[in-house]
């Protein structure tokens, strides 16, 4: 089969005499080479073989021009047949490529075999247009053509999503997962907003992220809420306990001397900036208990009292040094808390009041305060709480004795916890029928 083109004539994608002219002269541009893939016969020139070279083609009837120069014998005479046995169908396609034409994957089986052909032909360019071509993902029996690998001009960050790599990596085929769901993936990488319908949407997608490994697309759909607050004049993010990731932590140190510090944090490959960390902890993981004589103090359970040393462990980010994230007391079995007059409670359904020292403070016809337990003077109006769901800001007090430099101490921001078994037992809800 001739696939020699016509060049200064012919369709307008394929060589011209101006991009003929351009085409280095690593073969005569003139000549005629026979290539036999499989069982059909192809016959190329010098001019299509030199505009993706250097390249198997080209390295081997070099190799025979110059041995005819040698010998002194005559070049057409001198030029003989490359048999190659590959599929001369995908052959047609890096024919096509080679005269000129742009030729695009149809799907990804196709784009499997140009890229294994181009790479088995040593075609240069023909692989890095194939780099840069989308990626064919079957996912769910259904075959979505993904992203495009140009991360710094089109996408940018994808690189660390996991999407752009070498085309040598054959694209993925996932028949275990929801086409739908990575689609909708795809959409948000792509800039385009996605409308979480309820918490089940959003666990599916954090489920596929974590799949796939997509971990700034992960951080971008996390729970969480990123606000400016004008009363402490810092920029401040709430997010859970489960979600937070140590690479994330910041502790600024900007007076080093300063007795407190708060920790801060920012989004792992999402957020530029770090901003004052709210924590947030659910699940009734946290008992307070208030009969100590050090002041009040949590106690974790579960997988949250192994989590709970996680938020200011490791290396941190920051310019604090490596000891002050390395040394704390967060991971003791008990930790010291401060619940603020500004603390927001709400203690066995009602709004409550905290007062350290058993005096209501500021209290009104809703709201109850420690005095109105109905308990012996001699016993303390509480004992433990419950927690089953609170927000803490974590703060860092230098100390000057104790087995740490610094102690990290949760001050309370919002509180939902119960007194009792009856508090809890008046907020459970009925099943639905």
């Amino acid at each position: 089969m001739d696939l020699t083109p016509d060049f200064p004539g012919g369709d307008g994608n394929a060589h011209t005499e101006t991009t003929i002219s351009r085409i280095p002269k690593i073969l005569p541009h003139e000549r005629v080479f026979p290539i036999q893939i499989g069982t059909e016969l192809f016959k190329l020139s010098g001019a299509s073989l030199s505009s993706d070279a250097p390249s198997y083609f080209s390295q081997y009837f070099l190799c025979q021009l110059k041995a005819a120069e040698n010998n002194g014998e005559d070049p057409g005479a001198a030029i003989r047949t490359l048999y190659i046995d590959r599929d001369p169908e995908t052959f047609r396609d890096i024919a096509l490529h080679l005269q000129g034409y742009h030729v695009e994957p149809r799907d990804g089986t196709h784009f499997v075999r140009l890229f294994a052909d181009a790479q088995f032909y040593h075609l240069p360019r023909l692989i890095s247009q194939l780099y840069d071509e989308s990626i064919f993902i079957s996912i769910g029996h259904r075959e979505l053509r993904g992203l495009v690998h140009q991360p710094h001009d089109v996408f940018p960050g994808l690189e660390r999503e996991g999407l752009i790599r070498p085309p040598s990596i054959l694209p993925p085929s996932v028949p275990r997962r929801s086409a739908d769901t990575f689609a909708e993936l795809l959409h948000l990488l792509k800039g385009y907003p996605v409308h979480v319908r309820n918490d089940a949407h959003r666990a599916e997608l954090l489920r596929d992220c974590r799949y796939f490994n997509f971990k700034g697309l992960e951080q971008r759909l996390i729970p969480h809420h990123a606000s400016f607050n004008q009363a402490r004049n810092k920029n401040e993010i709430v997010i859970r306990l489960e979600d937070i990731l140590k690479s994330g932590i910041n502790i600024p140190i900007e007076v080093p001397e300063s007795p407190v510090n708060w920790v801060n944090y920012a989004r792992p490959f999402v957020d530029k900036q770090a901003a004052e960390l709210v924590l947030e902890i659910g699940g009734e993981t946290t008992r307070l208990h208030f009969n100590s004589g050090s002041g009040p103090r949590a106690e974790f359970f579960g997988d949250v009292r192994t989590r709970a040393a996680r938020p200011v462990d490791g290396d941190g980010r920051g310019e604090q040094p490596a000891a002050l994230a390395r040394e704390h007391a967060l991971s003791d079995d008990f930790v010291s808390i401060i619940i603020e007059p500004e603390t927001a409670i709400v203690l066995d359904g009602e709004p409550y009041v905290y007062d350290e020292g058993g005096v209501p403070n500021g209290t009104t016809s809703r709201s109850r305060s420690i005095d109105t337990f109905s308990r012996p003077a001699a016993v303390p109006p509480y004992n433990e709480w419950t927690v089953s769901r609170g927000q803490w800001r974590l703060r860092l007090h230098r100390t000057t004795n104790g087995k740490s430099q610094f102690e990290c101490v949760l001050v309370a921001v919002k509180l939902e916890a119960v007194s009792s078994e009856r508090g809890r037992n008046a907020a459970r809800g009925f099943l639905n029928s």
